[in-house]
């Protein structure tokens, strides 16, 4: 799938999508959800969902379909190969949710954790599908969190649909394992071609699996630490492994800019960084942009 739109900008989040069969409109269908690189310090996470016609399920069974943490990447490659050609009766979606999103929602004020952000993109994609024109029927979720208050959850906000949320589901439903591997495929398409914008002093080789315990992932993360700045956005700043190193390995900034001294006429710090007879609020620094944090103006 084209990645191209996520490469210009991979600080934020992409929905990709296939057709949607005509026999998926016309027949009643099962939709499985699934993840893949929720864990990692590193990279996007990517939601996926996959559906057929509900008398297609024993079809799809024979293709194969497992869960895809149990299949190499080749195996992998080949089954979303195996998807992409039976666009006849499966279709698809991908959200990428990306470490810059992430790290920018679980670090704001108002607490947004990463299962409320997996939620909201499950929930997402399963109204695309069906604003798509999908006739969903089934719903088969991989649970993140406590699974009756998840089932509850989305059976609350799609009463018409007989939703089943459980631990395992990529292993139990096929439906749902094809999910598991649109989703792995796309973030492992996403590790390959991430381009690094922060400049040229980072060191782009291997940094293992992304997960915290990974000795490649950590000695990566040691290699990169900007004593200033940090992490380039393909980090995910909010992950306690980031903030443990940042700590020990950072310099320690006190931004010193008092609402009583700005009272005073104390000029604000944020005025040092504009150009001379520049309006501030003409635009945002693009580390504001990248955040999607917009400025609050009071009435």
């Amino acid at each position: 799938m084209d990645l191209s739109d996520f490469a210009s900008d991979n600080s934020r989040n992409i929905v990709l999508k296939s057709i949607v069969p005509q026999v998926c409109k016309d027949e009643p269908c099962c939709l499985g959800i699934d993840e893949a690189g929720r864990g990692p310090v590193l990279g996007p996470m990517v939601y996926g969902v996959s559906f057929c016609p509900v008398s297609c399920k024993e079809r799809l069974a024979d293709l194969g379909f497992a869960d895809s943490k149990t299949l190499t990447e080749e195996q992998r490659d080949n089954l979303f190969s195996k998807i992409k050609q039976a666009d006849d009766f499966i279709g698809f979606e991908v959200e990428v949710l990306s470490p810059n999103f992430i790290s920018t929602a679980m670090l704001r004020r108002t607490k947004y954790s990463l299962n409320a952000i997996s939620m909201d993109s499950a929930i997402g994609l399963l109204n695309l599908a069906i604003q798509q024109g999908a006739n969903i029927k089934e719903v088969y979720v991989d649970t993140v969190g406590d699974s009756t208050k998840y089932q509850e959850k989305l059976q609350g906000l799609f009463p018409g649909l007989d939703i089943t949320v459980t631990p395992k589901a990529d292993a139990k439903f096929p439906i749902v394992s094809a999910a598991s591997i649109c989703a792995k495929v796309m973030r492992d398409q996403v590790l390959k071609s991430w381009t690094f914008k922060e400049g040229d002093d980072i060191v782009t080789g291997n940094y293992g699996s992304g997960y915290p315990a990974d000795p490649s992932t950590k000695q990566w993360l040691l290699d990169n630490v900007d004593k200033v700045f940090g992490y380039p956005q393909f980090v995910r700043f909010s992950w306690s492994t980031t903030s443990t190193i940042l700590e020990s390995k950072a310099r320690c900034v006190h931004w010193d800019d008092d609402e009583e001294d700005t009272a005073k006429g104390s000029a604000s710090l944020f005025s040092f960084f504009a150009p001379k007879n520049a309006d501030p609020k003409d635009k945002q620094h693009s580390f504001f942009e990248e955040r999607h944090l917009k400025r609050v103006v009071s009435f």
